[in-house]
């Protein structure tokens, strides 16, 4: 990977994160694309750039992120299922990682879900604030976020979906996605680098800035993405983001089996 690389997949990450369209996926489809995918390093940074990207959430949401240890313990709450499947289901879910044909076919799926979400969930009447979601609510929201361990889902995507399941607004639903990813990409993080160093991999110092300038990135860009993402949420819904992951998928299938394999090895 070199730094031109980075800032590219940095810039994807910013941008895809906090939207349904799956930046796991995306960051698949650009490393492929690069040639880079199979890079040990590739894998690690695509997970630690993540941080940049929270943080955002951090800044832009601080007065509310910074409330009532009940409101924590509602995201520990639905943290927790992420961790169980995660641990479970770890080596199933690095093969997935490594098919950018599943990446495809869940844009595909999700795209369709996409446009029927504002059809089946329409009457919020619950939880006017993230903060008064319950425990019951903020589990089935987690359960929901697991989805998105198969690459393409989405991980905000899912999770969005799942609190408008449990009667919670767009926007509601939709900003306590954005909190419940700083304990889930925490998390994510510190188990990739433990995987990383337990593996015997030792990071180079051009490595290390290169993780600096994509955290930078991923931060400033995701600064950007989510105050878009929320005014054009709440006006529009998702049709957008569903006809988006629709033609995405559509042309990567499209460029796997006619024109080129999208192969990682």
């Amino acid at each position: 990977m070199n730094t031109l690389q980075a800032i590219v997949l940095a810039i994807i990450e910013g941008i895809t994160e906090f939207l349904p369209v799956s930046s796991t996926g995306h960051m698949i489809i650009a490393s492929s694309f690069f040639g880079i995918a199979h890079d040990d390093f590739t894998k690690l940074f695509t997970i630690v750039i993540q941080l940049g990207a929270i943080l955002s959430v951090v800044i832009l949401y601080f007065k509310r992120f910074f409330q009532t240890f009940d409101f924590y313990f509602k995201l520990l709450v639905a943290f927790i299922p992420a961790v169980v499947f995660g641990l479970l289901l770890s080596d199933f879910i690095d093969g997935l990682l490594e098919n950018p044909v599943t990446v495809a076919i869940s844009l595909l799926i999700g795209g369709i879900i996409l446009l029927k979400v504002d059809e089946w969930f329409n009457n919020p009447n619950t939880a006017e604030t993230s903060q008064e979601i319950s425990y019951l609510q903020a589990l089935k929201i987690g359960l929901f976020q697991c989805l998105a361990m198969i690459p393409g889902v989405s991980r905000s995507g899912a999770s969005i979906v799942g609190g408008m399941s449990q009667k919670l607004s767009r926007t509601t639903a939709a900003e306590f996605s954005f909190f419940l990813a700083v304990p889930t990409m925490l998390g994510a993080t510190a188990k990739k680098c433990y995987d990383y160093y337990k593996a015997g991999f030792e990071l180079s110092h051009d490595q290390v800035n290169m993780l600096v300038i994509g955290n930078i990135v991923a931060f400033v860009v995701a600064l950007l993405a989510i105050k878009t993402f929320i005014g054009f949420l709440t006006k529009n819904g998702f049709k957008v983001f569903g006809y988006y992951r629709i033609l995405a998928g559509i042309i990567l299938l499209l460029i796997h089996f006619f024109i080129h394999p999208l192969t990682i090895i």
